[in-house]
């Protein structure tokens, strides 16, 4: 079986690297970046990732308008919010956009894991 295809969007670096570390020992291939909205809509389009983890917060296009950009493109597209504690406002309005779930920073690599299979 192939790996699962993920596109991972976050505007820290660190949060990608981690994030990236955490995928590839477990067996997803983190095959694209981004660091804004904007820039998720468009590898999105381009890569066609079989996941999508996306924070939230981010400059120049949230996570929430790149979840429904996504969504508009392809609406079986698989995201998962990346969330700090304290946003579950954010959360539910993300998940009404059509995102499928959501892991909360810091990260569990346990938890990244077994939220993203549900979903490969």
């Amino acid at each position: 079986m192939a790996a699962p295809k993920v596109l991972v969007t976050d505007d820290a670096m660190f949060m990608r690297l981690m994030l990236k570390d955490i995928l590839t020992k477990h067996g997803f291939e983190v095959i694209a970046e981004a660091e804004n909205g904007i820039q998720a809509v468009q590898k999105y389009k381009e890569c066609k990732p079989d996941l999508v983890t996306m924070d939230i917060v981010m400059p120049e296009m949230d996570g929430i308008t790149a979840v429904k950009n996504i969504i508009s493109h392809d609406p079986a597209a698989k995201i998962v919010m990346c969330t700090a504690m304290g946003q579950q406002a954010l959360v539910i309005e993300a998940m009404g956009a059509g995102a499928k779930d959501f892991i909360t920073k810091p990260f569990s690599p346990a938890k990244v894991i077994e939220t993203l299979r549900k979903f490969t």
